[in-house]
């Protein structure tokens, strides 16, 4: 756990917030179009994808897995990390959720 919380507050934590709170008003587009971060914690959507989603958005960047011409300031990290270490951060940011969110993401996960 301790891996993935060193990563998250070297690598994310300035964008989705120490405390996993997102960009203020993240559901409003920016002028440029684009989302701001996303909170990771339960009042985000981060629970409601599987696992290999979550590890391909943090991979390839979130334009990439939606496609049709979305844009989003999150990169691809695949150059940066490795599979265990987004795996580690992954990790870091479930084991912060209530119950109810860490189990629906792990049926969620399992269903696919």
């Amino acid at each position: 756990m301790e891996e993935g919380r060193q990563l998250y507050a070297e690598q994310c934590a300035a964008c989705h917030g120490v405390q996993f709170e997102g960009q203020p008003v993240w559901k409003t587009p920016l002028r440029s179009g684009r989302l701001p971060a996303p909170p990771h914690d339960a009042s985000g959507h981060t629970w409601h994808h599987p696992d290999n989603t979550l590890l391909r958005i943090v991979e390839e960047g979130t334009a990439a897995i939606v496609g049709n011409g979305y844009k989003s300031d999150l990169p691809g990290f695949a150059d940066v990390f490795g599979d265990a270490e987004i795996r580690a951060m992954l990790a870091y940011i479930q084991n912060t959720w209530p119950e109810h969110e860490r189990t629906y993401q792990e049926n969620v996960s399992q269903a696919r």
